[in-house]
């Protein structure tokens, strides 16, 4: 054995037994302060050998038995904390990990809360302030393959970066900030740049180093969900220090090489969503997709097609960051490829979430904006199939945002696929998100930031110089006016004619009939015009008269078609319908729920039949309608003359009474609505199963279950309106038993917009019909609505589709507690 090992055991074996057994105060100083030697800490330090030996055999052992001897008392044995403070020295100031690793042991052993427990925690507090993270992590770098320890690194690795957790475990109530995740991952970050910093010193330097143990703490933390706080740190640091350095860049690039698979899906996805941009990402990555398996398929396939919650901005740099290098462009070009695949996809955007649908799409234009024609002209008839396909299906679909989607994505994306054809232009209504991808759509600046890019000059600002002479280094701009071929009489201030209507020749008609001739043969527009404007009126005022030709009205009306450019004519021609219909609610009702599945009407008409049903129904439901309609009929009986002067005697009489009584408080007069029959009740029968009746069978020109799916979702609305304005009439019963039927023949249907209405009429039949009759009549019915609705809540791809499923639920259950304590015990 060498004497020099020997004499490092035997010392080290005599100083733990004194500190074990002696209760000398100035004994255990001595002591401690002769040990300090082998860490090199005192002005006669032990032999090199000495130190290494020390350090690698016998500094854990020494370590522990300083923590078993810490108490009160023990501490107390020299005044003015000397022992404290010598005693904390060795875990500040010796080997890190293992102090780390004895610190961790000794906290997660020791029962809390306790005197022990709080002095080793706020002792871990000062080994995080003063560094010593960073030497942990440094310590494992150097060490070369041969020589590291896999179990040690991997009890460091799990308590490095769960220290947070186990700390929490340990110190519940008592523990200490510095601990806290929003602390201690920002820390990490920044001890992991010291860490890289000094590899990049020592690289500099000639020596070898690994970096493989920082990925590891760095994807261990993005595992753990914390990708914000350590990568928050650390990609500002590392993209202004790889800036303008290879070796930075080199080192950062073995940084994310060496994570291991099962995290390198959170790094990168932290990458993406912390990176200003593409060029920044780029110096972090390099050619990573080219070299890892994992990196490609996480970069092209997961965060593009299985995630779409990531900001725009991220999806830039995502893109962005395959544009950047040449080597990488033909995964830009693949990519495009099957995001235009899945764009076009049928399925897909019948079952895909909407925001899903949104995300590909600004993909596409993103991918469109950073290829050339060049890169393009290969895959252009493949391009091209898909979205054709695309634009069918999506026009096709029962959802506006969709269609729109569909429509600005064609646009551009046909004029960069197919450049010579004739452009495509759809008419669709300007919001954010359109404004959002048409800019997409536009080439994106080189510089990753704002502040690099530069200012842009706005068109106003570019063409100010050819209006304007400088001189002297003044702008000296020409007053208006001054040219000389204007003309003199430009001069004159306009007159207003804003409040000027123009004048119409024709006549109103004064009667319904009337009406209905001018608008069946009449060949005089203004009185045609006429005519359709006060039709409307004239039925409120002459119920009789409407009552004689109703049916024949509402043909009319039906059939009409604009023939002049009458301002507001869909809205004259509907509230004419729904007055007619109001009127004479049976005949009309059941000539337009016959009409509806008629042959020789377009998609158009159906719909407006179904929008003209459920507003005269709303209308005829309406409290109160026929106290406020009645003077617009004809007129009563004559009032005799002493009414006239009955108000005069009663209003000074009230004035009497109001001076001489005294209120507390007054506040506007209440006058309580007259009770009204429901009129909507007698006829409800009439507006809703005609309607149900007939949706299953295909005409030549109108499938309700095939293409026609836009008007069978608008048919499941009108139905639910239908059921919910028949609250408390005598027919509820039978409406919601028939309409609980046409739910579950079309629950599983396909369009998202039909769901929504199947949800939202399951909703009207909880509302309307009364609790007591659901459970009688309709208790099988209640128990498969409960279990589609809770299988639609959890996983409908649509988020209204869960939302309506979401609020059944909770009806149905006020509906089961509602009638829980009326249930025998």
């Amino acid at each position: 054995m060498d004497p020099v090992l020997s004499s490092v055991r035997l010392t080290v074996r005599e100083a733990v037994h004194t500190l074990s057994s002696s209760e000398d105060g100035g004994c255990i100083f001595s002591t401690l302060e002769f040990l300090k030697r082998y860490l090199g800490e005192t002005e006669n330090p032990a032999l090199p050998a000495e130190q290494e030996e020390f350090a690698r055999l016998h500094f854990s052992a020494l370590l522990r038995c300083l923590v078993s001897k810490l108490s009160p008392d023990w501490l107390g044995l020299l005044p003015d904390g000397q022992l404290e403070e010598l005693w904390a020295s060795f875990f500040l100031e010796g080997p890190a990990d293992q102090a780390f690793l004895v610190l961790m042991e000794a906290l997660e052993d020791t029962p809390g809360p306790s005197f022990r427990l709080m002095k080793m925690a706020r002792l871990l507090a000062r080994f995080l302030k003063a560094g010593r993270m960073a030497a942990v992590m440094e310590g494992q770098c150097r060490q070369q393959a041969e020589l590291a320890f896999p179990l040690l690194q991997e009890a460091l690795l799990v308590r490095v970066v769960g220290l947070p957790d186990r700390l929490a475990n340990c110190l519940q109530h008592e523990n200490l900030a510095e601990f806290f995740p929003q602390r201690y991952y920002p820390l990490l970050g920044e001890e992991a740049v010291r860490v890289l910093q000094a590899v990049v010193d020592s690289l500099r330097g000639g020596l070898d180093c690994s970096v493989s143990f920082v990925s590891q703490v760095v994807g261990k933390a993005c595992v753990y969900g914390r990708q914000k706080e350590i990568l928050g740190v650390l990609v500002p640091r590392l993209t202004a220090l790889t800036r303008g350095s290879c070796l930075w860049q080199r080192v950062c690039w073995r940084l994310v090489e060496c994570v291991p698979d099962r995290a390198m899906e959170a790094v990168l996805t932290g990458l993406v969503e912390t990176a200003p941009g593409p060029h920044t990402l780029s110096r972090l990555l390099g050619n990573l997709v080219l070299k890892s398996k994992k990196a490609r398929f996480v970069m092209t396939q997961k965060l593009l097609f299985l995630q779409y919650r990531h900001s725009t901005p991220a999806l830039q740099s995502l893109l962005g960051y395959l544009a950047v290098d040449s080597q990488r462009r033909p995964l830009l070009v693949q990519a495009l490829k099957e995001l235009m695949e899945t764009w076009g996809s049928s399925s897909a955007i019948r079952h895909a979430p909407l925001d899903q649908q949104r995300y590909v799409s600004r993909a596409v234009l993103i991918c469109l904006a950073h290829l050339a024609d060049a890169e393009l002209q290969d895959s252009r008839d493949e391009l091209l199939a898909s979205l054709m396909a695309g634009v069918k299906c999506r026009l096709d679909s029962s959802l506006p945002a969709v269609r729109r989607l569909g429509m600005i994505v064609a646009e551009v994306a046909s004029a960069r696929i197919h450049p010579e054809g004739p452009p495509l232009k759809f008419q669709y209504e300007e919001d954010e998100l359109s404004c959002e991808l048409l800019a997409l759509a536009a080439p994106q600046p080189a510089a990753d930031s704002p502040s690099e890019a530069g200012s842009p000059v706005t068109p106003d600002a570019a063409e100010t110089p050819d209006k304007q002479t400088e001189e002297g280094g003044v702008l000296q701009v020409r007053p208006q006016g001054s040219d000389s071929e204007l003309d003199s009489d430009d001069e004159f201030v306009p007159y207003d004619m804003s409040g000027d209507q123009e004048l119409k020749s024709g006549k109103a008609p004064m009667y319904v009939r009337d009406c209905v001739e001018a608008l069946t043969t009449s060949e005089d527009w203004e009185r045609w015009e006429a005519a359709l404007r006060a039709l409307e009126g004239l039925v409120f005022r002459n119920p009789a008269a409407t009552r004689e030709v109703s049916v024949e009205l509402a043909q009319v009306l039906l059939l009409l078609e604009e023939k002049t450019s009458v301002a507001g004519f869909e809205g004259l021609r509907q509230r004419a319908l729904v007055a007619v219909t109001a009127t004479a609610p049976a005949p009309v009702a059941e000539y337009l729920t016959s009409q509806f599945y008629a042959v020789n009407y377009s998609l158009r008409q159906r719909m407006d039949i179904l929008d003209v049903l459920a507003l005269a129904a709303q209308e005829l439901s309406r409290p109160g309608r026929l106290g406020s309609t009645s003077p617009c009929g004809s007129p009563g009986p004559t009032c005799p003359p002493s009414c006239a002067r009955a108000p005069t005697w009663r209003a000074v009489v009230d004035e009497r009474i109001r001076r001489k009584t005294r209120r507390f408080s007054q506040g506007p007069p209440r006058k309580g609505l007259a009770g009204s029959p429901n009129e909507f009740n007698a006829v409800a029968g009439y507006f809703f199963f005609p309607l149900i009746q007939g949706f299953d069978r295909p005409l030549v020109t109108f499938d309700l279950l095939g293409d026609d799916q836009l008007v069978l979702g608008r048919l499941a609305h009108t139905l639910g309106a239908l059921m919910y304005l028949a609250v408390n009439t005598t027919v509820a019963v039978s409406m919601g038993k028939a309409l609980l039927e046409f739910v579950w023949a079309l629950r599983f249907h396909g369009d998202a917009y039909v769901r929504r209405g199947l949800l939202s009429a399951v909703s009207s039949v909880l509302l309307s019909v009364p609790a007591e009759r659901l459970l009688e009549d309709l208790p099988d019915e209640l128990l498969e609505a409960r279990a589609w609705l809770a299988d639609v809540a959890e996983k409908d791809p649509d988020d209204d589709c869960r939302m309506l499923a979401v609020k059944a639920l909770l009806l149905l259950e006020k509906l089961r507690d509602k009638l829980l304590p009326l249930t025998p015990p």
